[in-house]
């Protein structure tokens, strides 16, 4: 098997900078702090209205119709085709997901195998089989989905185009808000057809489908396990954080790749406001002006369990600007009494959702169900590490 630790001198940066201090995340909105864990509630409201309802829009609301029919049954070992249908009582819409079975050898396996939620069956590492049974031979399922079907992702079309804006024109998600609305209906789904284990729901994705994935496991309790995948600006790195560097491969450490910068607000605005809320262009070119960051969403998932995976070479990533504000949010997760429920790991390599990613997920689940041993590949820079970029900390317990 392939060597896939990392060492604190694979990423050469020629330039860091830092635009300001990440917001404390203890200090409610009428300038007091928080004195208690039980005021945690409270303040993830208000931290709602910041790093969701300002980056991503206002969000669709729970479907009052919701139906699921069968296409194809593959059964164990295979895969199952479902429709599902949900929306208003007056309108609705329809997407296609695929539940990619283990072949757990017995008619009912006892408990019922967790399940993997991924919505992007449009990219083409999914497709791969060892990255499928990367989860599928240690017993967990997938269920897989197109959220391209809910709303499109065409640059530079425009905001607002496809189904579900239909269906709630009265919201002001972006598509990222309605990706991140799919993976709700699935598990809504997965409740309805009863072959995984409703306890046991993981998220995941990749790039933009990670933008989606930390979106979704912010909002829906029901994922125990959340793990965005290289999401770059607009979920897990960091606005108030730039870089430029190379990246020194592991195949010819002599030899670094083309020099490359992380991606900035300017840079996501620019490209691809159609994803976000309409209010964050505001902030394009001051993002030290932002009353959240990243740490922010990723506080949100506290105190389920949260899984940041990063690639040491996938500068436009911003994987520094990922460590610092996942360093911010681990004192929430300290605060809520987890620090064991946050864990981040950097692969070699560049901008891909890999077989190797899975692993690094299914060891989490397995430590989750089974007590296995943590990979001793978690909790490893790929960088020497800069000073935190906040000088606050959690509130005396």
């Amino acid at each position: 098997m392939e060597n896939y630790a990392v060492s604190k001198d694979m990423l050469h940066l020629t330039k860091y900078e830092v635009y300001g201090k990440l917001p404390d995340l203890f200090t409610f909105d009428d300038g007091t702090r928080m004195t208690s864990p039980a005021e945690w509630p409270a303040r993830r409201k208000e931290i709602y209205k910041q790093a969701v309802e300002l980056q991503y829009g206002t969000m669709p609301p729970k479907p009052e119709v919701l139906e699921v029919q069968e296409l194809y049954i593959g059964g164990k070992g295979h895969h199952n085709t479902y429709r599902i249908t949900a929306g208003t009582k007056e309108k609705q819409i329809s997407f296609t997901a695929r539940l990619f079975l283990p072949d757990w050898g017995v008619p009912t396996p006892t408990p019922l195998p967790p399940v993997i939620v991924n919505g992007d069956l449009s990219f083409e590492d999914v497709y791969d089989k060892e990255y499928l049974h990367a989860a599928l031979d240690e017993g967990i399922a997938w269920m897989m989905f197109d959220r391209t079907e809910i709303v499109q992702d065409i640059q530079f079309k425009g905001r607002g185009h496809g189904p579900l804006h239909e269906v709630y024109p009265e919201y002001t998600f972006g598509a990222i808000g309605a990706w991140a609305w799919g993976y709700s209906r699935c598990v809504d789904a997965l409740e309805k057809i009863g072959l995984t284990n409703p306890d046991m729901v993981i998220f995941t994705g990749h790039s933009r489908g990670g933008k989606t994935a930390a979106l979704a496991g912010a909002l829906d309790e029901r994922a125990v396990i959340v793990n965005p995948n290289e999401t770059c600006a607009g979920a897990c790195s960091c606005y108030r954080v730039y870089l430029e560097g190379n990246y020194m491969g592991n195949d010819d450490p002599n030899r670094p790749l083309m020099q490359k910068r992380s991606e900035r607000l300017c840079d996501l605005w620019a490209n691809f406001d159609f994803w976000m809320g309409p209010d964050l262009g505001a902030y394009a070119d001051r993002p030290e002006d932002l009353p959240f960051d990243a740490h922010s969403l990723k506080a949100m998932i506290a105190p389920r369990t949260l899984f940041i995976s990063e690639a040491a070479g996938d500068l436009w990533s911003g994987p520094i600007g990922s460590w610092q504000t996942t360093m911010a949010a681990a004192e929430v997760f300290k605060y809520l009494g987890v620090p064991e429920n946050l864990y981040w790991y950097y692969r070699p390599g560049v901008h891909g959702h890999k077989p190797v990613d899975v692993r690094m997920l299914v060891n989490i689940i397995k430590q989750k169900t089974l007590g296995t041993p943590a990979d001793e590949k978690f909790f490893h820079t790929s960088f020497q590490e800069p000073e935190l970029i906040f000088d606050w900390r959690a509130p005396e317990a």
